[in-house]
């Protein structure tokens, strides 16, 4: 308990445990991450506290083999009639690269394991600066071999049945992890307002010196590395919304002027929500009505949906 309690407060108060015992930090970005420490207190309340006393997942704390412990939420569906392993679903959360917790797209998650039967895991990562990249998509890599390695003993899901999604920069994780799995393991993908163009060179982009720029600007990546169906979630009030589409664009240009096959079977889908704005699906019902949450996670439901049943997994309606 008291591990869980010290692991929770150093999570709500990242930002100033950072700029306070950080020192190689240069002060330009210490004095912004302390101003940063309220508006992650409100964002982090927002998000979880409406799961302070009935969760549908629980909590774990997921080490990986280079020894970084990441707390990871587990979504377990509905008893499984069929006896096949289930889908496998890896979902990130957003946060800028500098913060945010996997209870983000909770409602998402648990309405995917209950309609879709998938097992469904959503992963947090190491956050910049204290950890600048590629250290958050080294983490969601390891994640995603990790389940991969014990889809079949510990989750009863198959590994060759994998989807992913993810919010603002978890869409761009989500995107990029698909490159550190052979090309068409991923089924499918769903993106709300994904961060798909960085704006930087490889050059300028730390850690990335003499690497692979397509690890983290899934917007130059190849088709036939990306998932082989893509749903991205485009609001119209977003800073985002031009690299989304152009990217969208570019892909549905080259599946349609294939001819020789190579293509075949791959999908990308744009659902453009013209009330919708950057973060929209995180805030409360309050704020931001229900209606318009279901319709995106409605359509990443159904998205996801569609590719299970191309890779012959069924879900009965009734469970």
């Amino acid at each position: 308990m008291l591990l869980i309690i010290t692991r929770t407060l150093r999570t709500w108060f990242a930002p100033t445990l950072s700029a306070l015992l950080s020192p190689s930090l240069p002060f330009s970005l210490r004095w912004r991450l302390l101003l940063l420490q309220p508006l992650n207190l409100i964002a982090y309340s927002i998000q979880s506290l409406p799961y302070l006393f009935t969760r549908p997942f629980t909590a774990e704390y997921l080490t990986l083999p280079n020894r970084i412990t990441l707390r990871i939420l587990v979504f377990h569906p509905a008893r499984n009639p069929s006896g096949k392993p289930r889908p496998l679903h890896l979902d990130i959360h957003g946060g800028s690269f500098l913060g945010g917790l996997p209870e983000t797209n909770a409602p998402f998650c648990a309405r995917l394991a209950r309609e879709t039967g998938a097992l469904v895991i959503a992963t947090t990562y190491r956050f910049a600066p204290v950890h600048p990249f590629p250290a958050a998509i080294d983490d969601v890599d390891a994640v995603l071999a990790h389940l991969r390695r014990h889809a079949a003993d510990k989750y009863g899901a198959d590994p060759d049945l994998i989807t992913v999604s993810g919010d603002s920069a978890g869409g761009n994780l989500a995107l990029a992890t698909t490159r550190s799995l052979p090309a068409g393991a991923v089924k499918a993908s769903v993106t709300f307002y994904a961060s798909i163009n960085l704006e930087l060179s490889p050059g300028e982009k730390p850690g990335l010196e003499g690497g692979d720029p397509l690890r983290v600007i899934p917007y130059f990546a190849r088709l036939e590395d990306l998932p082989r169906r893509m749903l991205l979630v485009v609001p119209k009030v977003d800073i985002l919304v031009r690299e989304q589409l152009e990217f969208a664009e570019r892909l549905s240009g080259e599946i349609e002027r294939d001819r020789e096959g190579r293509y075949e079977g791959r999908r990308v889908e744009v659902l453009f929500v013209e009330r919708g704005f950057h973060g929209y699906l995180g805030l409360p019902a309050t704020v931001v009505g229900q209606e318009l949450k279901d319709q995106a996670w409605d359509a990443g439901v159904k998205f996801i949906q569609d590719a299970h049943r191309q890779s012959g997994w069924h879900w009965p309606r009734s469970i």
